[in-house]
């Protein structure tokens, strides 16, 4: 029998999540802030499209349905980034991670031998964020950044020796992108922003030293880890001319070989690179399921790579099924 195809960018809509926090003034101020760094012919389209999706958003049926329809056996489903709401107070943090975790659990529990869960991590508490690890779920979901602190600030070093001791899966996928209004048009906000902050959050995980420190985290970054994994080389440089760039023991590129990342860059030369830059037993299979944004044909896009057989079997599932193995 094949290995299973394990999609590990897949996505859930939470509608308790909307419904405690819609009538908060903070959530007011988001939307705000969002809607300034989308534009609004971007979220003109978004609107109908979520719409569009929501019963494979929120109905397990309707996702095993589609799964099956693209060859995919097992997913491994985070909330919509959507629902992070990194402005909310420590009550309001508690209380909303709580309750995601719960309502995926709920959501895998119905198909407990495909779907697997994760929670999220209030990157702006970080005590929170160490807990969310302990509900039961395959791990965390966590954003790039939280206000006022990277993922390299000292705050978060017990989360990530919680996670490292637990074998939690963190994954990092970012919601919105600093570079604001600058990206307000033609979806610069996703197309360039996404991969911006994938890179600067991994560059702060790698020169913090954060992954000499923690050498066993299982950490998948998103989107292929945007530009970091391809355009390396220079951090590399850097390391070696610069001493205020030293904050990591060795050359920043050796470390992609300690760091998971999803297949989804939309290009299969792209894809080639980032098998050969991080390895192939460190790239999965990703889709961004359901949105637009991903791939309707993750097997397909992963074809397209030509990759030896072997690393296809690797990226395809093998290499997913070993990392939400619990030994």
């Amino acid at each position: 029998m094949r290995a299973s195809t394990v999609d590990v960018h897949a996505h859930l809509l939470l509608p308790q999540v909307d419904v405690l926090v819609a009538d908060l003034p903070g959530f007011a101020e988001a939307k705000a802030l969002d809607a300034r760094r989308n534009g609004a012919a971007s979220l003109a389209v978004s609107g109908p499209m979520v719409a569009a999706r929501i019963p494979r958003l929120t109905d397990v049926g309707a996702r095993l349905a589609a799964m099956d329809a693209q060859g995919v056996d097992i997913q491994l489903v985070s909330p919509s980034p959507s629902h992070y709401h990194p402005w909310a107070d420590e009550d309001t943090a508690e209380k909303l991670y709580r309750l995601a975790g719960e309502a995926t659990a709920a959501h895998c529990a119905q198909a407990p031998q495909r779907l697997h869960g994760l929670g999220l991590a209030p990157l702006q508490h970080p005590e929170q964020a160490v807990r969310a690890l302990d509900q039961g779920l395959s791990g965390v979901e966590i954003s790039s950044h939280a206000p006022g602190r990277e993922l390299s600030d000292p705050a978060y070093e017990p989360l990530w020796a919680r996670a490292e001791e637990t074998g939690a899966i963190l994954f990092l996928h970012p919601f919105g992108c600093t570079l604001d209004e600058r990206l307000d048009r033609w979806y610069l906000s996703n197309t360039v922003g996404q991969p911006v902050e994938n890179a600067v959050a991994l560059s702060h995980l790698i020169f913090s030293g954060v992954l000499d420190r923690h050498p066993q985290l299982k950490l998948i970054a998103a989107h292929g880890g945007g530009y970091l994994p391809t355009h390396i080389g220079r951090s590399d440089h850097a390391w070696r001319a610069r001493p205020d760039a030293r904050g990591c023991a060795r050359e920043p590129s050796s470390y992609l070989r300690q760091l998971y990342f999803d297949s989804l860059v939309h290009d299969p030369y792209a894809l080639r690179e980032l098998v050969r830059a991080a390895g192939a037993d460190r790239v999965l299979l990703g889709s961004d399921f359901p949105f637009d944004m991903g791939t309707e044909d993750p097997l397909d896009a992963l074809r397209a790579a030509r990759l030896s057989a072997a690393d296809f079997d690797a990226v395809r599932g093998g290499n997913a099924a070993a990392l939400l193995r619990k030994d």
